[in-house]
């Protein structure tokens, strides 16, 4: 069984002892052909997946999925709400999987830890000053400290794009360590890179390597509050990092798309990605997740028509 990411920094101590090493390991890495990257995600994407098999994913699709609410709006009531519909997806058809987990700001985690008690169903927090990450360190564990203390399972913290944007790799690097050490074994570790900010492949490329390095349990791509989110070429990348950093330290990490995945056949073409890059052992919602909320309640149709054979179109699903 592969080991979690805390381990990380055993393996490859000596990239991490300054911020030179840090710097030449990082530029080091091979450079990212985008062609052929898009190219790849384009044609896993293409794959016909029907009848059982269909029926699988849309199932194992609604299991990895984080329901998230991230509103200036939110209310206790929102909140319960979600995690009732995160518990029982389906309300007519209790077969239906439960999602992941639910995805609150801090100041809701209480709210929500309540309202999925006695289930499987995790509650994860966005922390440090999310979505921009512009605060000091000692405000960003403070918030990590608040969600943990209130009940979080998870925390998806956001990393400082600015100070990674001008090469100061050792400052993210350490904002991560202090991050994970808060989280201890109290609360698993999603690090977001705002994969749209980064510009390059080959920044999310470091981005996922400095994330895996500092000890993250999942690397995430996205925050869904700005324009370019998840894209089945960027989490094609990031899936091929952590399979070659697996191969490297025995470490496996897992990978969070989020934001712009709406559709069961968007999921379903992420899937493909996910087994035809790093296989089954990520097939599983302990190292795969889908930040979303809009998509469960197509993949909730997509299951209702293969029972029945008929769609029985939105009104049949909450709206979140």
């Amino acid at each position: 069984m592969p080991t979690t990411a805390p381990n990380a920094a055993h393996a490859l101590a000596d990239v991490t002892a300054s911020d030179g090493t840090l710097r030449r390991f990082l530029h080091g890495l091979p450079g990212v052909d985008a062609v052929g990257l898009e190219a790849r995600a384009a044609s896993l994407g293409t794959r016909s997946i029907k009848t059982t098999a269909k029926a699988y994913a849309i199932d194992l699709a609604i299991s990895m999925v984080d329901l998230t609410t991230l509103e200036g709006a939110d209310t206790p009531g929102k909140v319960r709400a979600l995690g009732a519909k995160a518990v029982h997806p389906d309300p007519t058809d209790r077969t239906a999987p439960s999602t992941a987990a639910v995805c609150v700001y801090p100041d809701m985690v209480a709210t929500a830890k309540a309202a999925v008690a006695g289930s499987s169903v995790k509650v994860a927090s966005v922390a440090t000053a999310f979505p921009a990450g512009r605060a000091p360190l000692s405000v960003k564990l403070a918030d990590v400290r608040e969600a943990i203390a209130a009940g979080a399972d998870e925390v998806d913290m956001v990393i400082d794009r600015g100070a990674f944007l001008a090469g100061h790799y050792m400052k993210v690097y350490d904002e991560i360590v202090a991050v994970r050490e808060v989280c201890g074994t109290e609360a698993r570790l999603k690090v977001i890179f705002e994969t749209g900010e980064l510009s390059t492949y080959d920044n999310i490329r470091r981005a996922s390597w400095l994330g895996m390095l500092a000890g993250a349990d999942f690397i995430k791509t996205s925050t869904g509050k700005v324009a370019v989110n998840a894209t089945p070429a960027n989490t094609l990348l990031m899936l091929e990092a952590v399979r070659d950093f697996r191969v490297q330290t025995g470490v496996q990490v897992g990978v969070k798309p989020a934001g712009g995945i709406r559709t069961s056949k968007d999921a379903i073409k992420f899937l493909v990605l996910v087994n035809e890059t790093v296989g089954e052992d990520w097939l599983d919602n302990h190292w795969f997740r889908f930040g979303a909320s809009s998509l469960l309640n197509d993949l909730l149709m997509q299951r209702q028509k293969l029972a029945t054979g008929r769609y029985s179109g939105p009104d049949y699903v909450t709206v979140d």
